[in-house]
């Protein structure tokens, strides 16, 4: 978003002030809107007008209001728009306007003090924040964490700031918003080192008191939400926000401020699990303390925090720009070189080519909209990587959306090869985190899987409204890749018209571009028409598909099929095992439970292990284990084996879908029994579409060969049949 600079109102002077009050009460033109100006404006000169026209405007150079800086050169804004047509005011108006809802919603600061004030506060610090998180971020929070401000705050921090080794002046911030993200930094002390340099204090704050160890990588085991769940190591959630704001937030690395995070869990006294060697390396950047370490909490503030200087530091920081510093943008622009896989053939180079000159031409007032279909290979992703390298290059804020987490978890590995010094994380989001996103927050947001998207965010489906008009809200320019034969969940509704709709409501410009060749199943377009026609779910595509252009064999038996996926991964760990959702995950309680179980040839598999999370695709060991559509859609393989399931039957020579037969632990149809007690037919019709679509997704993973058993005999013949001689 852009920046404009002003004086803030404790810095002007009484005559500055009584003009603002002036013109403020001056209410010009068009008396049916809001004229009063932002308090913390002082508007007076023309050449004033003008830096703010260059600064809010930007490449939009509309005429008028060029007239309004030319033709007022010495003339107090206020006494020019009176003598002016209504045309010219009304533009100045509307920059106005633009100025205020700026400066009323970038603030991501909730409260704002200096220690001293804050110790004064800190008796009813739960309330104030509440307020201010209410007032400035607007966001409702529910009772646990406003008991956890009174426990965190009221208590913990007062007490390991209430020292005069800690400047009174310091500046203190609650509840910081990253550039309109999801997470929020608990604690901010700000200041001067013994060098003069400026610098910043992060303090992250856990009630935790019983840990454990987590099967995930850089987490960790905890009570949260009502049960035992995994959630991020506290070292790593702190290193991950002052990663983010040395790489994102210009003030913080064009000043060289300083930044040092710590993570303070005053309740848990016991350090084993969180001081363990498997988290050495995030352990080394950030101090974690516990129960009773408040005093050397306050040493390590008290080491950063020499000077104070009130809290203009964090005004600064809050109201700087964000956009990738240079050292982020040359790191991710240049990781991709070289790299197969991320080679741009085709039509391919022409899409990113659009995307980018999208990017470089939108503006807050005329946004755009590319909506780019293709299906299964046709390189929807790799065209995704790639612009958010490009973008990111040229310092624009650009992020990675899907709303399924495996392909996120797999491309940030990936990247993470190249560029580990930094939260490459900050890249990359889910399609539920733009529900309270200010406008046009981003300069550009592409979103893969987009017709995974839903309507509802947050894991109880009750934040936000509409992930299509907050996504396109949220950025000057939106990109959506999208399949619509590959939705699978009921809740699915990421469609081409529901974007240009959105779209059009937004007054956005909207592109559309297809991508046909695709380069996946041993670049055979014949291949993925002869499934389609196949599955029932296109039929209108000619085909010329033979069986020496693609490697595609059906097995009698999942033993010998599971064999052959494992014998072809050993060449590269590019080869996995797939099924429909037709077994119940016991092993998810349960390990040593086998999922999978086809006892007429002894066959037995647990579905992909926790412990791989979304990176169970790329995980050496779970070749031994099958995967479901949740962790393979939007990735390839070299071979994939399908399992399908007797949710796809074969009755009288026709192939039918069974939502029967789908687990419970399957959540992709949930809806369907709700919907056929209203709509039978609808409800029937749109499982027969997800059903199929979810083994078009499965049986189109492999770049060089799907290999597939079918529990239902019938099914087996019925493929058979349809393979061409």
């Amino acid at each position: 978003m852009r920046r404009f600079h002003y004086r803030h109102q404790s810095q002007r002077s009484e005559q500055e002030s009584l003009k603002l009050s002036a013109l403020q009460d001056q209410r010009v033109l068009a008396p049916k809107r809001v004229r009063r100006l932002p308090p913390q404006l002082t508007l007076e000169p023309a050449q004033e007008f003008r830096h703010l026209h260059h600064h809010v405007l930007a490449r939009d150079t509309h005429r008028e209001h060029e007239e309004i800086a030319e033709l007022s050169q010495g003339v107090p804004i206020r006494e020019f728009l009176q003598k002016q047509e209504s045309k010219v005011a009304q533009s100045f108006w509307t920059i106005i306007d633009i100025l205020h809802a700026e400066l009323y919603f970038r603030s991501m600061l909730a409260y704002l003090a200096t220690k001293e004030q804050f110790l004064i506060d800190a008796p009813t610090i739960e309330d104030l924040v509440r307020d201010k998180v209410k007032e400035k971020l607007n966001l409702k929070v529910g009772e646990s964490e406003y008991t956890a401000w009174r426990n965190s705050l009221g208590n913990a921090m007062f007490h390991a700031i209430n020292s005069d080794v800690i400047p009174n002046n310091a500046g203190v911030a609650v509840e910081y918003r990253v550039n309109g993200r999801a997470f929020r930094i608990d604690f901010m002390v700000t200041g001067k080192d013994a060098l003069g340099r400026e610098s910043l204090f992060i303090v992250e704050l856990k009630q935790w008191t019983d840990i454990e160890f987590s099967e995930l990588a850089d987490h960790v085991r905890t009570y949260l939400g009502g049960g035992i769940r995994d959630t991020l190591h506290p070292a790593y959630q702190a290193w991950s926000y002052a990663s983010h704001l040395n790489m994102y937030n210009e003030y913080i690395y064009e000043n060289r401020v300083k930044v040092k995070a710590s993570a303070y869990l005053h309740n848990c006294a016991d350090t084993k699990v969180v001081n363990a060697s498997r988290y050495e390396e995030k352990l080394k950047e950030v101090n974690v303390f516990f129960k009773g370490q408040a005093n050397d909490l306050r040493s390590s503030i008290s080491t950063v925090i020499k000077e104070g200087t009130g809290i203009e530091l964090l005004q600064k920081i809050d109201q700087s720009r964000i956009r990738p510093s240079m050292q982020l943008a040359e790191s991710v622009s240049t990781m991709l070189k070289g790299k197969e896989e991320f080679v741009l053939l085709d039509k391919q180079k022409t899409v990113l080519e659009k995307i980018v000159h999208a990017a470089n031409n939108s503006t807050d007032s005329a946004k755009q909209v590319l909506i780019v279909k293709g299906g299964p290979g046709t390189g929807k992703s790799v065209i995704s990587i790639n612009a958010v390298a490009r973008l990111t290059g040229q310092r624009l804020n650009v992020r990675y959306v899907t709303p399924n987490a495996a392909p996120r978890a797999v491309f940030e590995a990936k990247l993470n090869e190249f560029f580990k010094k930094a939260d490459i994380r900050s890249l990359f989001s889910g399609s539920g985190s733009f529900t309270d996103t200010a406008k046009n927050s981003y300069d550009v947001l592409i979103v893969d899987e987009a017709h995974r998207l839903k309507m509802k965010s947050g894991i109880y489906k009750n934040l936000g409204e509409n992930q299509l008009k907050e996504i396109i809200n949220s950025a000057k320019t939106s990109v959506f890749f999208i399949d619509e034969a590959q939705k699978v969940t009921w809740s699915d509704v990421g469609e081409i018209h529901r974007i240009e709709e959105e779209a059009k409501r937004q007054n956005a410009k909207i592109e559309k571009i297809e991508l046909t060749s695709q380069f996946r199943c041993g670049g055979s377009d014949d291949y993925l028409a002869w499934l389609d026609e196949t599955l029932g779910v296109n039929s209108e595509i000619p085909h010329y598909f033979k069986k020496d252009s693609f490697d595609f064999k059906i097995f009698e038996n999942p033993k010998d099929l599971h064999e052959e996926i494992k014998n072809n991964n050993k060449s590269n760990n590019k080869s996995r095992m797939v099924a429909g959702y037709c077994w119940n995950w016991i092993s998810q309680k349960k390990p040593t439970l086998k999922d999978i179980q086809i006892r007429k040839f002894d066959y037995e598999a647990t579905w992909n292990l926790t412990e791989d999370g979304s990176q169970w695709i790329i995980s050496p060991s779970s070749v031994e284990e099958v995967g479901c559509i949740h962790t393979c859609q939007g990735l390839e393989l070299d071979y994939v084996g399908v399992i399908v399931g007797l949710d796809l039957v074969t009755k009288n020579g026709e192939l039918r879908t069974n939502p029967d037969a789908r687990a419970k632990t399957d959540k992709s149809l949930a809806g369907f029994k709700t919907e056929l007690k209203i709509n039978p037919d609808l409800a029937l019709a749109k499982a027969d579409e997800l059903i199929r679509n979810t083994y078009r997704t499965l049986m189109s993973r492999g770049m060089k060969g799907c290999y597939v058993y079918f529990v239902d005999e019938a099914t087996a013949e019925y493929f058979k049949k349809h393979l061409p001689e």
